[in-house]
C-alpha cells in the first residue's frame, strides 16, 4: 500500500460516515438526451493530507493505475508554458479533458496559464526562492480577482495557491486547494501534478524536495461516484515506495520535457492487471 492508497481510502470513508450532501450545486450531469442533472456531492471541509517525499511517499494510487504523464504535462500547460489555449492542449500534450470547460474561444478563459502568464507568476516565485531563499513570501496565487471580474466565464481554479518554504537543504511546499473531486482529481491527479511542481522547482532552484501538504477545503465526492470509490477501497493494493526523478542533463526547468521523467518503484503492468482503470461520468 502506498501513502496515496491509505489517504484515499481514509478519504473514503470519511466522507460517506461524516459528510453532508450539499445544495443547489453549480455542477450538472450531462445525460445522453441532452438534458441536465444536478450533480450533487457529499462532502466535508478542511481536510489535509501529507506527504514526504524524502521517504519514500511519492503520491501514487495503486488502487488503479495513476495516470502521472498526464498529470505532469498539465502542469507544463499551466506553468512552464503557460497557456489557456485548450488547442494546444489537446496538440501540445495530448489532454482532452478540459474540453467541457471551453467558454467558446477554445481557451478556459482567463483562468489558469492565463493568469501565469500574465502576471510572470512562475519566474517571480522561482526568482524569489534563488535570492531570498529563507523569505516567508514564497506564495504562487492563481486567484486574481481582476481575471474573474474581466473574464466571467470559465471554471474558477480549484488548486489555487502554494506556499513554499526552504529549510537547508530541503523544500517544502504546501497546496491550498478550494474544491477537490475525490474520485476525479483531488487525491490523485492533483497531489501527483503538484508533488510533481515540488520535484520541478526543488530541482530548478538546488534543493531536495522534502515535504508536500495538501489541504483542501471542500473534499466531496460526486453522488453517482460513491458506488464507485466503495468499489476502488475494496481492491487489494500493492506495496511499492514510487518516486518521480527528473533524469537528464538539461539545465533549465524550462527546457524539460515528458521524457526526462521517470516514475522509479512504480509496477504499472502489475497494477494494470490486478487493479485495472474504472471509468467514471464527469459532473461539468
Amino acid at each position: 500500500m502506498t501513502k496515496m492508497d491509505d489517504n484515499f481510502k481514509k478519504a473514503v470513508k470519511y466522507i460517506i460516515d461524516e459528510g453532508s450532501f450539499d445544495v443547489n450545486p453549480r455542477p450538472y450531469w450531462l445525460e445522453e438526451d441532452g438534458s441536465h442533472t444536478p450533480a450533487h456531492t457529499k462532502f466535508v471541509t478542511a481536510y489535509t493530507n501529507e506527504y514526504r517525499l524524502d521517504k519514500g511517499e511519492f503520491p501514487m494510487l495503486t488502487l488503479r493505475p495513476s495516470p502521472w504523464k498526464t498529470a505532469i504535462k498539465e502542469l507544463f500547460w499551466i506553468f512552464i508554458h503557460p497557456s489557456n489555449s485548450i488547442d494546444e492542449l489537446k496538440e501540445k500534450y495530448n489532454i482532452h479533458y478540459w474540453d467541457e470547460w471551453n467558454v467558446g474561444d477554445n481557451t478556459i478563459g482567463y483562468r489558469y496559464g492565463h493568469t501565469v502568464k500574465r502576471f510572470d507568476l512562475f519566474n517571480k516565485l522561482l526568482d524569489d526562492i534563488k535570492n531570498n531563499p529563507y523569505g516567508r513570501r514564497h506564495i504562487l496565487s492563481l486567484w486574481q480577482d481582476i481575471e474573474f471580474d474581466e473574464e466571467e466565464k470559465g471554471l474558477h481554479p480549484c488548486c489555487f495557491q502554494t506556499l513554499w518554504t526552504v529549510d537547508g537543504e530541503y523544500l517544502d511546499m504546501t497546496l491550498i486547494q478550494r474544491s477537490g473531486d475525490l474520485l476525479g482529481a483531488s487525491i490523485g491527479i492533483n497531489e501527483i501534478q503538484y508533488a510533481g511542481l515540488l520535484v520541478m522547482v526543488a530541482w530548478e532552484c538546488g534543493y531536495k524536495p522534502r515535504k508536500f501538504t495538501h489541504f483542501i477545503q471542500n473534499l466531496h465526492i460526486y453522488d453517482r461516484h460513491i458506488p464507485i470509490c466503495e468499489e476502488l477501497c475494496e481492491r487489494e493494493t500493492i506495496e511499492c515506495n514510487p518516486m518521480l526523478v527528473i533524469d537528464t542533463d538539461k539545465k533549465s526547468i524550462f527546457d524539460l520535457d515528458i521524457n526526462d521523467f521517470k516514475m522509479i518503484g512504480y509496477p504499472l503492468n502489475e497494477i494494470k492487471e490486478k487493479n485495472p482503470q474504472v471509468k467514471f461520468p464527469l459532473a461539468i
